[in-house]
């Protein structure tokens, strides 16, 4: 399958927890697919376009992640506009800035958060019953970034169970608790009842 993004990190991530099952994951990018016009309003629908994007171009089932960092005390931004939170052409480390700008006066529980993965994946360009997951990563905002690991507001993401950040997390580790790891396992379970049937 093809996996409809850019980024790196996330391909590295999902080869990973995907490896066990031998399914070859393959960035867009071995096509020259350009990256999709993300102007969906929720994760889900950002999804959506980018596998179908990715699927009309390849010819391939795609594999669409739309995945971001909600802060209720910022009314659950900066959501879908997690990557570009700082401007179009922020940096991870811009983003992380601003976020820690907009938390400084906030302490306690307002800075609780969680990131959110919604994934969709295509049989086809014009699949009308795509399989979708979801998955959900509670924890805290922290006052300054810790650790090298990860990738994006990782350095700033508490998890609390482990008593540390995103970015000092094990990749092992890391890939049994994410948001991705949670919606990732919950479409393996989908495509496993499918194409064991």
């Amino acid at each position: 399958m093809v996996l409809a993004t850019g980024n790196p990190g996330k391909l590295s991530e999902i080869r990973a927890i995907l490896a066990p099952y031998h399914w070859a994951v393959h960035a867009q990018s071995e096509w020259d697919v350009s990256e999709a016009a993300e102007d969906g309003l929720s994760f889900v629908e950002n999804a959506l376009i980018k596998a179908r994007h990715a699927a009309r171009h390849t010819g391939l089932p795609a594999l669409g992640d739309d995945s971001g960092l909600v802060v209720a005390a910022l009314q659950g931004r900066p959501g879908i506009r997690s990557a570009r939170f700082a401007g179009p052409a922020a940096s991870p480390v811009d983003n992380n800035r601003k976020l820690l700008a907009a938390l400084e006066n906030v302490s306690g529980k307002g800075r609780g958060a969680h990131f959110y993965c919604a994934m969709a994946l295509l049989r086809h360009a014009e699949d009308p019953a795509p399989m979708i997951a979801t998955g959900i990563w509670h924890g805290e905002i922290l006052r300054s970034p810790t650790g090298s690991g990860g990738f994006g507001y990782d350095p700033l993401f508490y998890v609390p169970g482990q008593g540390c950040s995103a970015a000092e997390l094990a990749p092992g580790i890391k890939n049994r608790l994410s948001h991705r790891a949670k919606a990732l396992a919950a479409l393996v379970d989908q495509m496993l009842r499918e194409y064991s049937a």
